[in-house]
């Protein structure tokens, strides 16, 4: 691929390519967007079939920390880090070392965390070497497991398009089809039961729905069948790409909300949904509370503090929606919009300010 050409088009700020020979590292690292602040993003460890795929990855996913950090109103930039290499045993001591070293680097431009293939032990193996990681151990003063915060994340967004697709952001009664119940999903449920909404379940793991029949009276379906069930809201908590042309036709939900990331495979699918007028969440706004989470540590984590700013979530996707209405525009381009529009205003607010500060010398 023509990498400056396409960080031109995308207008990205730095790129990293690191090698440590001794351990076995091969990273990039991707920083997109530090308009808002340092650059915040995942690192994800990956046996990718060629370096051009683990580069594209790492563009993609730091770009898109940009839009998730703005539109969640955080003070941060957006970037990503990606290993080459197979989690379940390239992994090494040694290799997360250099990584962190490679971080430290940057001198704050970026900051690491847990992503696909990582976890909290790799994350306080950074820290030996830099301060500019979050989703360390507690002991280090972390957050501990973002699950559940993520989860109260997306029960506050689904209440606020249900506010927006229903007029009332009660969920007594609504039936809500959920599709996966790992972690998150399992914990979004205990809310949606505690408010007296009717769920119906899948999962490929048998276990895991069956803990939620008997926890939450949840009606079971198979895995094939969630997307087609009668419901009020549909809620993809599993892979991505679940809103497609196969699915799109059997979807009979009036709102799509959930905490999987890429939900639509295409863009054109939020187009169909808004043309059918299906309520859309978009996936990288509703889902940020895991990243709000973290990020708190950046101040000296307090769960309290974390958790008001997550339910922050719920005015964001009410200033979504009225984004789509007043533009006539599908949610995830309203979602764009937003995110790019508080990224604009904070680059205006930069230029006149240096301006200003241009003519007060030029006086003297």
């Amino acid at each position: 691929m023509e990498i400056l050409s396409y960080m031109e088009k995308y207008d990205y700020e730095q790129m990293v390519v690191c090698q440590d020979k001794q351990s076995g590292l091969k990273a990039i690292i991707v920083i997109h967007d530090t308009t808002l602040g340092p650059a915040l993003g995942g690192l994800r460890m990956w046996n990718y079939d060629s370096e051009d795929a683990a580069i594209e990855d790492a563009l993609r996913l730091g770009r898109g920390m940009t839009y998730k950090n703005a539109a969640a109103g955080l003070n941060l930039g957006g970037g990503k880090t990606v290993i080459i290499g197979d989690p379940r045993k390239d992994k090494n001591e040694a290799m997360f070392r250099a990584l962190g070293r490679f971080i430290q680097g940057l001198n704050g431009r970026y900051i690491t965390a847990e992503d696909v293939g990582t976890t909290v032990e790799d994350m306080d193996i950074i820290h030996e070497e830099t301060d500019f990681v979050t989703g360390i151990s507690p002991a280090f003063g972390s957050s501990g497991n973002p699950s559940p915060v993520t989860a109260y994340g997306v029960y506050k967004g689904m209440k606020a398009t249900a506010k927006h697709a229903f007029g009332s952001d009660s969920l007594e009664g609504k039936t809500i089809a959920v599709q996966g119940v790992g972690n998150v999903a399992y914990s979004l449920c205990e809310h949606l039961h505690e408010e007296g909404a009717n769920l119906i379940v899948t999962d490929i793991n048998k276990e895991a729905v069956q803990r939620a029949v008997e926890a939450f009276g949840a009606k079971a379906v198979d895995p094939d069948d969630i997307i087609g069930v009668d419901c009020d809201i549909f809620a993809p908590c599993a892979l991505g790409a679940v809103i497609n042309d196969q699915t799109l036709p059997k979807l009979k939900a009036k709102m799509v909300a959930g905490s999987a990331n890429n939900q639509l495979l295409d863009d054109k699918h939020g187009d169909i949904l808004f043309e059918r007028g299906i309520v859309y969440a978009p996936d990288y706004v509703i889902n940020a509370g895991g990243v709000i989470n973290v990020a708190d540590e950046l101040l000296g984590y307090n769960h309290e503090r974390a958790m008001k700013k997550v339910e922050g979530l719920y005015d964001s996707l009410l200033s979504i929606y009225e984004i789509s209405k007043r533009d006539n525009i599908p949610t995830y381009k309203a979602a764009d919009r937003l995110a790019e529009e508080r990224i604009e205003s904070m680059k205006n607010t930069r230029s006149t300010f240096l301006q200003n500060g241009k003519h007060a010398l030029s006086r003297r």
